[in-house]
């Protein structure tokens, strides 16, 4: 990549969604290879702390990307825009929050884009379109969504590219499709995965060879601006791609790799499937009812049987140079937080 030349052009940049887990490491991947001058992060929460901002580049605008843009609350002059606003955890949301969100924040930010004349967008979209399937899937699998977040990120999709075929020559789109994106400040089933092996709740199920497409924060930032630089270079207007490790890890992979990087060896026992998600179903009838949050959710117990069986052909057959593997990933992200391992 030839980032001095790509800072020349790239002067602003606007993520919808910025302050949260993907936006922030996205934007600290910018300032800190020198990308851009400015990065506006527009989310309808205040920034978590995961970085030290530099006031003078990083600027902060609350905003709820489910109504229509001001454009008076945003920069004119923008050359890129993120989007990366969405309802995503699975479970925590209505079927319609996941539509009210996704749809409505996609149809905002390209009218917001079309009207300030930005003609380069990164949509962050997910693998949940395809469906849950052992068989593995790449980019020209047939989507069939199951759930309601995977059918509003594929509308989504089809949103941003309504957007782009309204001006095929100059406008371009990159949509990525990522698996369970983990690192500092995830908290999510990565970050529940590690506490429970070291703390000694973790269970198979029958599920050690169960493949979890998943990727580190870091390659996805990296990921997505090779992808935008190669559209420059090759005239590609429209890049869809998948984005996980090749191949995705398996459940083991997983845990044993927590037990090397964290140096500790643990006895996890296997437990059959069934018993187990009754169990689920147990603590959650008498959790829900008195608002206690836990981490055995029969939906989560679900998921952890399923197989994201997701390949990354486009970046495979492109010849993307992955930088981190599940250990260098696992040891990145320890070094960079230890108090989340």
């Amino acid at each position: 990549m030839n980032t001095k030349n790509e800072s020349a052009q790239l002067k602003k940049c606007v993520i919808f969604g910025g302050a949260r887990f993907i936006g922030s490491h996205f934007t600290k991947y910018l300032i800190e290879n020198n990308l851009v001058d400015e990065v506006y992060l527009v989310d309808i929460k205040p920034i978590r702390p995961f970085f030290s901002f530099d006031n003078n580049k990083i600027h902060y605008i609350e905003l709820d990307v489910r109504k229509p843009i001001d454009p008076s609350l945003l920069p004119s002059g923008v050359s890129l825009i993120a989007n990366f606003a969405a309802i995503h955890r699975e479970p925590g949301h209505e079927d319609y929050e996941y539509y009210e969100t996704n749809l409505y924040g996609a149809e905002n930010v390209c009218a917001w884009a079309e009207g300030v004349g930005c003609n380069h967008l990164i949509f962050t979209s997910s693998i949940s379109p395809y469906g849950p399937s052992e068989q593995p899937k790449d980019e020209t699998t047939l989507p069939v969504p199951v759930t309601a977040y995977g059918g509003s990120k594929l509308a989504a999709e089809k949103i941003h590219l309504c957007w782009q075929s309204a001006d095929k020559v100059n406008r371009h789109l990159v949509i990525v499709r990522p698996g369970v994106v983990f690192g500092s400040g995830e908290g999510g089933n990565v970050s529940r995965l590690i506490k429970a092996v070291l703390h000694r709740y973790f269970l198979y199920m029958g599920n050690r060879q169960t493949r979890k497409a998943g990727v580190y924060v870091k390659e996805l930032c990296n990921a997505m601006w090779w992808v935008l630089q190669r559209q420059n270079e090759t005239g590609e207007r429209v890049s869809l791609f998948n984005m996980s490790m090749n191949p995705g890890p398996t459940i083991e992979d997983y845990v044993q790799m927590v037990g090397k990087v964290a140096g500790v060896k643990r006895w996890l026992p296997s437990v059959p499937y069934p018993l187990l998600l009754i169990v689920a179903y147990l603590i959650d009838l008498f959790a829900k009812p008195l608002g206690i949050k836990h981490p055995f959710s029969p939906v989560r117990i679900k998921k952890l049987v399923r197989s994201n069986n997701i390949l990354p052909r486009y970046l495979v057959n492109n010849g993307y140079p992955y930088r981190y593997d599940l250990e260098s990933a696992f040891r990145d992200w320890q070094q960079d937080c230890p108090e989340e391992w």
